[in-house]
C-alpha cells in the first residue's frame, strides 16, 4: 500500500511542481468576458480534465510506453498556448520529483529511461504525471485522483490572484466539489488516450489567445 503521507506530499501545493505559473485558460477567458459566472467555468474544466488528460495519466501510470503516450498527448493538444504549458509543467514536475525522490529506486530507473529517450519526448504533463506516480508505487486511481485534485487547486488559485474569488469562498467551492471529482473519476475511468478529447471548446478557444492579452499574470 501507497504511504498517506507520499500522496498527501505530492498533493501539497508546498510541492514545487510549476503549476501555479499557469491558469489552465481561466486568465484568457475570464479577462475576454466570454465566462462570468466563475462556477460555470470550473464545473466544464474539471469535467475537461477528466476527459483530456485523465486517460494519459492512467495510463502512463499503468506502464502504458510513454513515448507513444507522449506523442500523442502533443497531437492532442492542438491549441499552441495548452500544448507550451503542457510541456513546461511535465518538465517541472520530472525536474522535482527526480531530485526530491532521488533515492527511490524506480524514480532512478525512470531517469535513466527518459535520457535515452531525451531527444524523442516533449515530456508532457499528464502522461509524465502519471509515470512518475507509477514508478513512485502508486496506483492508476490514486494517480488520477492526485491529479484532479491538483487541476481543481491550480484554478482556484488563479482564481484568488486574478481576484474572481476570495480565499475562504475558493476553499468553499473546493469543499462542495468533492463528488463532482468523485464522478469526474468514475465517468472517465474506462477512457483510454486514443479517446481523449476536449469537453470545453470555449476555454481553449479562449486561451489561445492567452499571448495577445494586453496585461496577463500567469503563463498560460
Amino acid at each position: 500500500m501507497t504511504s498517506p503521507w507520499l500522496v498527501w506530499q505530492l498533493a501539497d501545493s508546498a510541492f514545487p511542481a510549476g503549476g501555479f505559473a499557469h491558469s489552465g485558460g481561466l486568465e484568457a477567458t475570464w479577462q475576454l468576458g466570454a465566462v462570468r459566472d466563475f462556477e460555470a467555468y470550473l464545473d466544464p474544466s474539471l469535467w475537461q480534465t477528466g476527459s483530456l488528460a485523465l486517460p494519459f495519466v492512467r495510463a502512463a501510470c499503468a506502464g502504458r510506453d510513454l513515448v507513444e503516450l507522449d506523442a500523442l498527448s502533443d497531437a492532442t493538444l492542438s491549441n499552441h498556448v495548452a500544448n507550451r504549458a503542457s510541456r513546461a509543467q511535465g518538465r517541472a514536475f520530472w525536474a522535482t520529483a527526480r531530485d526530491v525522490f532521488d533515492e527511490n529506486d524506480a524514480v532512478r530507473a525512470l531517469a535513466e529511461r527518459l535520457r535515452g529517450h531525451s531527444m524523442r519526448l516533449s515530456m508532457h504533463y499528464a502522461p509524465v504525471f502519471g509515470v512518475t506516480l507509477g514508478a513512485l508505487g502508486l496506483d492508476a486511481r490514486e494517480a488520477c485522483s492526485v491529479y484532479l485534485h491538483t487541476a481543481l487547486r491550480g484554478i482556484l488559485s488563479a482564481a484568488v490572484r486574478l481576484g474572481i474569488v476570495g480565499p475562504l469562498e475558493a476553499q468553499r467551492l473546493q469543499a462542495a466539489r468533492a463528488d463532482l471529482l468523485e464522478r469526474v473519476l468514475a465517468s472517465c475511468a474506462d477512457l483510454q488516450p486514443e479517446d481523449a478529447a476536449q469537453t470545453f471548446p470555449l476555454a481553449d478557444a479562449c486561451s489561445a489567445l492567452h499571448d495577445g492579452l494586453y496585461a496577463r499574470l500567469f503563463q498560460s
